[in-house]
């Protein structure tokens, strides 16, 4: 009993009957429990604690007998050699630290790379960390993927690490069945035999190489390959990775599993990445379609467009139609919302307004009104951004009118502002939508940029601070370009969105057009 705890009972158990935890543990793999006690009990003279049984320590009871099924001390096995010490290298404690030290190792590894793969943003960045991580895992230094959905819907394509544009167009040369990642794409996925894996250990000692691929081995630098599928039951067949070595090798079992485990959570990963790749070339091409397959040609003004999507397809457009007595409408828009439901409003949106502006086009309020009225008949739960521009070439004259829309932009050699337009609300805000028109006489040589708001929204900065540097980078065009509106063009977005945020992804869109009279 405790006497500084009186409810507390403590057990008195001798120095001599605390056995080796671990070296116990181990040793009850091949002998009894009670055994285990008997061989590891210290030796001296006879007393309670090598009795030949266990005393009754945390609920052992040394008078029960011993099981008739335990094993005999291993030390009393003839022939034998006696169980090693805890401390021994080889002991089997410690070869069961080591396997459990490489497994936590494996995890990590494969937590590590994982980690690495959800971060890349796109299907290529994500094919060549596949082929990367790859690399590391199988001891190669070079590689190939290639990707051929099963379903034929694409996209197609092939990507090499440490391998050049021309080395892949070497590798192609050679015939398809006789290439690893071939054989592997040419197999229906799941079919009894199909191979889970091709290892070539030694591509120059196989009498059935082929020659054309025994030449581009030789002239790549490559000895031998491994391969795995890019396969899963939810996802199907994917396409194919081939890991290239210089010398003659093959990844060992460990390597082996590794890489099975990484590619099978990879092909998850690049299935996601699949969907997203095809979504966003469909909203695309949606988009693409219902906006002018080519600009007009138009005596006395010259025309350029850029126009950026995101992801998931937005609702900015543009137009630009010849109208009656030689002259040319333009017009850029924006409808709310994203998605093929913008992309569907905007294209009817764009349609309704080309007939507006041929039946009363020279007065661009009457086109905007009407446009209005019909958006809030019959899409009353959206609103949009729209800016109709009635330009005489021949006279240099423009007569627009705008509703919720950003000014346009006048670009000269002697001057570059915004034109002053009226504050008007967006079109479908109101009951009845009504902004005065404004006129703009330009000079020669000069261009009007019109755009959306998604070119300053997709800078980052506060709409003051857009504005000054989309002004800023109209008024730093270089002379030698201010003759040509799609150099201008370029040379805006290029200044405004800096570091390729023109064509990275984004959830707004932008579009400009410049129009560049003689």
């Amino acid at each position: 009993m405790d006497t500084r705890n009186p409810g507390r009972t403590m057990l008195d158990i001798p120095s001599r009957v605390r056995v080796h935890v671990e070296t116990l543990l181990a040793a009850q793999n091949d002998m009894g429990v009670c055994d285990a006690f008997e061989q590891y009990a210290p030796v001296g003279k006879p007393d309670a604690m090598n009795a030949p049984h266990p005393p009754k320590v945390a609920g052992i009871d040394s008078t029960v007998p011993s099981p008739a099924h335990t094993v005999a001390p291993a030390s009393a096995v003839p022939g034998t050699s006696p169980v090693p010490p805890p401390n021994a290298p080889n002991a089997p404690g410690a070869l069961l630290q080591d396997r459990l030290a490489g497994w936590v190792s494996d995890l990590t590894t494969l937590h590590e790379l994982t980690e690495r793969l959800a971060r890349t943003g796109s299907l290529q960045e994500a094919l060549t960390e596949l082929l990367r991580a790859g690399a590391t895992l199988v001891g190669a230094r070079r590689g190939l993927v290639v990707l051929e959905p099963g379903d034929g819907l694409g996209p197609d394509t092939t990507i090499g690490l440490g391998l050049a544009r021309a080395d892949l167009g070497h590798i192609e040369t050679v015939p398809r069945s006789a290439m690893s990642y071939g054989k592997l794409l040419d197999t229906t996925v799941g079919l009894p035999g199909a191979p889970c894996e091709i290892a070539e250990p030694d591509l120059f000692a196989e009498d059935g190489l082929h020659p054309r691929h025994r030449e581009v081995a030789a002239r790549l630098g490559y000895a031998a390959c491994y391969a795995l599928p890019l396969a899963s039951d939810a996802a199907g067949r994917l396409g194919a990775a081939v890991w290239l070595y210089d010398e003659p090798a093959e990844p060992a079992e460990r390597q082996r599993h590794l890489v099975g485990l990484y590619a099978r959570h990879a092909t998850e990963y690049l299935a996601r990445l699949l969907e997203v790749e095809r979504t966003r070339a469909c909203m695309a091409t949606m988009a693409e379609e219902l906006l002018p397959s080519r600009l007009p040609r138009v005596a006395g003004v010259r025309l350029a467009a850029r126009h950026r999507t995101g992801p998931r397809g937005g609702g900015d457009w543009y137009d630009a139609l010849p109208l009656p007595d030689a002259a040319l409408g333009l017009a850029v828009g924006s409808v709310t919302g994203s998605g093929p439901s913008a992309i569907a409003a905007m294209g009817r949106l764009r349609a309704s307004l080309r007939a507006y502006a041929v039946m009363e086009g020279e007065d661009p309020v009457a086109v905007l009104s009407d446009l209005e009225l019909l958006l809030r008949l019959t899409e009353p739960a959206r609103s949009a951004t729209a800016l109709f521009a009635y330009c005489e070439p021949a006279l240099r004259k423009i007569t627009l009118a705008g509703a919720g829309h950003c000014p346009p932009l006048l670009v000269g050699e002697r001057r570059t502002e915004f034109v002053e337009t009226s504050v008007s609300a967006p079109l479908g805000m109101l009951a009845c939508w009504e902004a005065p028109s404004v006129e703009l006489q330009a000079e020669p040589g000069e261009t009007v940029l019109l755009y959306t708001d998604g070119l300053l929204h997709r800078t980052g900065d506060p709409t003051d601070r857009a504005f000054a540097r989309l002004h800023s980078a109209a008024a730093r065009v270089p002379k030698a370009l201010r003759h040509d509106p799609d150099a201008i063009a370029d040379h805006v977005l290029r200044t405004v969105l800096p570091d390729g945020l023109d064509a990275a992804d984004s959830e707004e869109d932008v579009v400009l057009l410049a129009a560049h009279f003689e």
